[in-house]
């Protein structure tokens, strides 16, 4: 097993044994699980390089600033227009790789471990000096905004600025949301001490909480993996364990929101944006209406999804409702094993080769050279993410890899996140970015190829039931439980706004918006109360999740289309994720006769998860 991801961060020899060996003790039955090489990036946080790249992207900044500030109107404005335009947004392009090749190793580096002290004030100093370089470069957006709409036409209209239109376009709808330059850089320069500490201090705090079971103490990511073991006995401890250690820190949690609801509140009401959730819209190019429909028809479809699907499992269990700690559970009298890690490597592969070689040579490269962090260890993040990094390098994807057949599927999404990543790179730093309407589709779509792949090649009938029953859950856990998600953000960021929250109030809007969405055969007591102060999304992305229900049921009819076997749906389907930002979604939607903004789009996906539910009530018990 590798410890180069540890070397990097600088640690000493010992300490990089120590913690491989407990790598490894904890991958024993998994085979030896890949940690990902940072060297591509840059050989560590004192490497000479870094620093020196540091350096220059400082004072790239205030060059930058120096030759254009003050300046864009008149160059728009002025004769060869395309061409200067152009050369200053491609200067700035090449600034915008480089500081996002700097922020993203310290991330990564920090992500290995939040609890180490080194890699936090390595991650904390770096984001500190590039948000202050980014500030010499807050007026060239502002500027271009600017610009009279005619006059920006004619000078996007050909040469090398039409190469940016489309990024120039999609700037132009933060526009009417644009304060005077001076506030814009005051809320830059601010957001270090403001919503981005916060975010870090809820990182390191959730990272150092350990949670008692079985006579160990856990970290998170392994306390939750006891929730799908087979013994229910270790299912209702770990969901004690993380009630109780929740409970006890929920001062601190019930802080972070309040504080980060109110840091939102101040920055939207600066801004005018209308609802607390306009700004998520925006940023994702999503129409608010859209957003209103796909939450309308899931909610509307929780009796026909989640509430009928744990009626059955209920059934299954032999009980009235399951206690929530058995939400998911494995089914009884199915064989559980444990997948080995080249198992889970295979079978993505296989899934992907069949439906593109070039697809699955893409993902081969992240196995291949160093590009995935996959074992559990103290400190480490929890859950799983695909790191775009910048197109200049690489996407990184990390795990954490325990051997559970949802462990398998957490493989191929974020393997989907990284081809799509990988693929859009070509874009440039400026319109690589894939806004989040369209951000889970390769993702959830790797989901669906390794799930229809290893379901047709199983025959046994009580496999098979098991694997489509988990397949369902996935799904309501993907569509149902992020509407529930962005549900219960909109009531505390609406309670919020009329004084602060007790933990108290907080646990009853989390209890309301689950007992709603997992409906009757789910039982939900005390010890439920307080699991919403485990989720990062709330945190650092407020307002992200219905992007997973979008992605879930927007794959789900590109499945349907897929699976028509119509001819160059794979030719299509790479040219939507190499398009990364560059065009909409509606746009990118034409070509497979699908239209988001249709309400009656929604359906076809949540039919899908109804089907296979229908399914599943047909079929022998077995």
């Amino acid at each position: 097993m590798s410890s180069r991801v540890i070397a990097s961060a600088g640690l000493s020899t010992a300490a990089q044994s120590l913690a491989t060996a407990k790598a490894m003790a904890h991958a024993v039955d998994l085979g030896a699980l890949p940690e990902w090489d940072l060297r591509d990036l840059y050989s560590g946080i004192d490497a000479p390089e870094f620093r020196d790249d540091l350096a220059r992207a400082e004072t790239d900044c205030k060059v930058f600033a120096k030759d254009y500030a003050g300046r864009i109107a008149e160059l728009a404005e002025g004769p060869h227009a395309s061409e200067k335009l152009g050369a200053a947004v491609k200067a700035y392009e090449a600034i915008e790789d480089l500081l996002g090749r700097l922020m993203s190793f310290a991330g990564l580096v920090y992500s290995g471990d939040t609890t180490d002290a080194a890699r936090a004030k390595f991650f904390g100093d770096t984001r500190e000096r590039l948000t202050a370089a980014s500030g010499d470069l807050l007026f060239f957006g502002l500027e271009l905004n600017r610009v009279d709409d005619a006059v920006m036409d004619r000078a996007t209209a050909s040469g090398p600025l039409a190469h940016y239109k489309p990024w120039i376009d999609d700037l132009l709808k933060e526009k009417p949301f644009q304060l005077d330059d001076r506030i814009e850089k005051l809320f830059l320069e601010k957001s270090v001490t403001a919503s981005a500490a916060w975010d870090r201090l809820f990182n390191e705090t959730i990272a150092a909480l350990r949670f008692p079971v079985g006579g160990e103490k856990l970290p998170l990511e392994p306390t939750l993996n006891k929730l799908q073991d087979p013994d229910g006995a270790v299912r209702q401890e770990a969901a004690g364990a993380i009630s109780e250690t929740l409970r006890s820190n929920l001062r601190i949690f019930t802080l972070i929101t309040n504080t980060l609801a109110k840091d939102k509140e101040i920055s939207d009401r600066w801004r005018g944006f209308a609802d607390v959730a306009d700004a998520r819209h925006l940023s994702n190019r999503v129409e608010p209406e859209v957003v209103a429909a796909l939450v309308e028809a899931v909610r509307a479809a929780y009796p026909r999804l989640s509430h009928r699907y744990y009626r059955l499992k209920a059934k299954w269990f032999g009980v009235e409702a399951l206690p929530y700690w058995d939400r998911n559970a494995p089914l009884p009298k199915v064989e559980q094993r444990t997948i080995p890690w080249t198992e889970a490597r295979d079978t993505v592969l296989d899934a992907y080769g069949a439906f593109s070689p070039e697809m699955a040579g893409i993902a081969q490269k992240f196995f291949d050279h160093g590009w995935i962090d996959a074992p559990t260890r103290p400190g480490k993040a929890p859950g799983a993410f695909a790191h775009p990094t910048v197109p200049s390098a690489h996407p990184y994807v990390l795990v954490n890899y325990q051997g559970k057949p949802r462990d398998v599927m957490t493989l191929a999404h974020e393997l989907g996140h990284g081809v799509h990543q990988v693929l859009a790179a070509g874009n440039g730093a400026l319109m690589a970015p894939t806004p989040l309407t369209l951000a889970e589709t390769a993702s959830v779509f790797g989901e669906m190829l390794t799930f229809r792949r290893l379901l047709a090649a199983t025959t046994d009938s009580t496999q098979r039931r098991a694997m489509l029953a988990a397949k369902v859950e996935d799904m309501i856990n993907t569509v149902v439980r992020q509407i529930a998600f962005y549900s219960f953000e909109r009531k505390v960021h609406l309670a919020r706004a009329n004084g602060e929250l007790t933990a108290e109030q907080i646990n009853e809007l989390w209890m309301s918006v689950q007992a709603e969405s997992l409906g009757p055969a789910i039982t939900l007591d005390k010890g439920y109360e307080p699991f919403w102060a485990y989720i990062p999304h709330f945190i650092h992305s407020p307002f992200y999740v219905y992007a997973y229900a979008f992605g879930d049921c927007l794959v789900n009819s590109l499945y349907g289309v897929y699976a028509k076997a119509e001819g160059g749906f794979v030719d299509r389907y790479f040219a939507l994720l190499k398009a990364g930002g560059s065009k909409p979604y509606g746009e990118l939607l034409e070509p497979f006769g699908l239209d988001a903004s249709d309400p009656a789009f929604w359906q076809i996906g949540l039919g899908m998860i109804e089907r296979m539910i229908v399914e599943l009530e047909g079929m022998e018990e077995g």
